[in-house]
C-alpha cells in the first residue's frame, strides 16, 4: 500500500484535497472516482522521515481541540451545512495535522455511506464511546446539533474539574521532587567531603551527625544500585497497574489515601452523574448510559460498580437498588436517584448531583492546597534544619575548641 495526495472536485463543485491509501495510482484514481470525485491532480505523498514517524507516535489530540471541534460542528449544523461538507471544512482548518487526518478519514467514511457515529467510532483515541453514543443518539432523534452542543459543554466541565484536581497535586509533587534531588546531591557530593574533614579532627560527633554521615556513605556507595532497583520496581508496578487486577488495586489504594482519596471519589461521582444526566437528556436509556459511563469513568473501582449495576438493571432491578449494594456509592446519591425514579425526573436529579459534586471537588481542592503549603514549609524546614545542624554543630564545636 502507498499513500497518494490528491486534489479533486466533488459533485457540488467544491474542491477537495486529501490523501488515500492504495496499491497503485490507478487503484487510487478508481477509488476516488467511485466516491464521486473528479480528479484534477494526484501524486505519491512525500514519505515521512523515520524521525517524523517516531515523533508522530507521541502525538495526541487534546481535549480542548475536541471541545472546540464540537462547538464548530454545532455551529455548522445549525447553519444547515451538510455533515460531509462540515467535516471537510473542519479538516482543512484543524489545529494539528493529526486531527486533520482524523477528520479527513471521518469525512471519507461519511462520503462512503457511513453514519457519523460509525465514522467517529473508528478513532477511539480521539472520540470516546461516550462521545460516539451521544452522536448516535443525536442521529436517531434528528438533533445532532444539540448532541454536539451537549458534548462540548460536558467536555468543557469535565476538563475544568479534572485539571483542577490534577493541578492541586502538581505543586506538592514538584516541591517533594526538588527537595529529594537537593538532598541526594548534598548526601553524595557535600556531606562526604565534610565527613572527611570532621573525621580527621578526631572529635566525637553527635549521634545525628553520625547518622547523616552514615546515610551519605550509603548513598555514595550504592547510588547506581538504588537507581537500578528503583527503576525495576517502578517498571513492574506500572506494568502490574495496567492489568485488570492491578488497576483495581491501584484504584482502591488511591481512593483510600486520606484527603486525596476523597477528592478523587467526588471527582468520579461528579463524572458519573454528569455522564448519565447528559446521556438521558439526549434520549439514551439508563442501562446503556451505565454501560457507556463504566467505559469512560477512568477508575477501575467505579467501573466495576457501574458494570455490576448494569447487570442488575438488566435483571429488572431499579437503578437505585442496584447501586445501593455498593458502599462506594454514597447514601445521598442512592436516595436522590430513588427520588428521580419515583418522580420520573432522573435527568434533572443527576444534573443537580453533578453540580453538587463539582462544587465539592472545587472546595476540597482549595482546602487541600491551603493545608499543603504550610505543611510542606514545615517539613522542608525540619529537613534542612536537621541537615544543617548535623554539619554546622560539629564545625562550631571544633572552632570553639581553639
Amino acid at each position: 500500500m502507498a499513500l497518494f495526495s490528491y486534489t479533486a472536485v466533488d459533485a457540488e463543485g467544491a474542491e477537495r484535497r486529501g490523501t488515500i491509501d492504495a496499491g497503485s495510482i490507478d487503484l487510487a484514481i478508481s477509488a476516488l472516482q467511485h466516491r464521486g470525485l473528479t480528479i484534477s491532480d494526484i501524486d505519491p505523498a512525500e514519505s515521512k522521515s523515520i524521525f517524523t514517524e517516531r515523533l508522530a507516535i507521541f502525538e495526541r489530540v487534546k481535549n480542548s481541540d475536541v471541545v472546540m471541534l464540537s462547538r464548530q460542528i454545532t455551529t455548522l449544523f445549525e447553519a444547515q451545512v451538510s455533515a460531509l461538507r462540515a467535516f471537510r471544512l473542519l479538516a482543512a482548518e484543524a489545529r494539528t495535522p493529526l486531527l486533520a487526518d482524523k477528520l479527513t478519514e471521518v469525512a471519507n467514511d461519511i462520503q462512503g455511506g457511513s453514519t457519523i457515529s460509525n465514522a467517529l467510532s473508528k478513532h477511539p483515541d480521539v472520540f470516546s464511546s461516550f462521545y460516539v453514543n451521544m452522536v448516535r443518539a443525536g442521529e436517531e432523534t434528528g438533533k445532532l446539533d444539540e448532541a454536539f452542543s451537549f458534548l462540548a459543554d460536558y467536555l468543557d466541565r469535565n476538563y475544568e474539574i479534572t485539571q483542577k484536581a490534577r493541578n492541586a497535586l502538581i505543586y506538592p509533587a514538584f516541591i517533594i521532587f526538588t527537595f529529594s534531588v537537593v538532598m541526594v546531591l548534598m548526601m553524595t557530593l557535600v556531606i562526604p567531603r565534610l565527613a572527611v574533614m570532621l573525621e580527621e579532627v578526631g572529635q566525637d560527633l553527635p549521634l545525628y551527625t553520625r547518622a547523616v554521615i552514615g546515610m551519605s556513605e550509603f548513598f555514595s556507595s550504592y547510588m547506581l544500585l538504588i537507581i537500578i532497583v528503583f527503576g525495576i520496581i517502578t517498571f513492574f508496578i506500572v506494568r502490574y497497574a495496567r492489568t485488570e487486577q492491578g488497576g483495581l488495586l491501584a484504584s482502591q489504594a488511591r481512593l483510600a489515601v486520606p484527603h486525596i482519596g476523597g477528592i478523587y471519589r467526588k471527582l468520579f461521582l461528579s463524572r458519573i452523574a454528569d455522564n448519565l444526566s447528559t446521556m438521558l437528556k439526549s434520549g439514551i436509556q439508563m442501562l446503556r448510559g451505565l454501560e457507556v459511563t463504566a467505559s469512560v469513568v477512568e477508575d477501575k473501582t467505579y467501573e466495576r460498580v457501574l458494570r455490576e449495576a448494569a447487570n442488575d438493571v438488566k435483571g429488572g432491578m431499579p437503578v437505585s437498588e442496584a447501586l445501593r449494594k455498593h458502599p462506594e456509592m454514597p447514601g445521598i446519591v442512592v436516595a436522590m436517584m430513588k427520588i428521580g425514579e419515583e418522580t420520573g425526573n432522573m435527568g434533572q436529579i443527576l444534573d443537580t448531583m453533578a453540580r453538587f459534586y463539582r462544587r465539592e471537588v472545587n472546595n476540597a481542592v482549595d482546602t487541600l492546597v491551603s493545608l499543603i503549603e504550610p505543611f510542606m514549609i514545615v517539613v522542608l524546614a525540619l529537613g534542612v534544619a536537621i541537615l544543617l545542624a548535623s554539619v554546622l554543630v560539629p564545625i562550631y564545636n571544633i572552632a570553639s575548641g581553639f
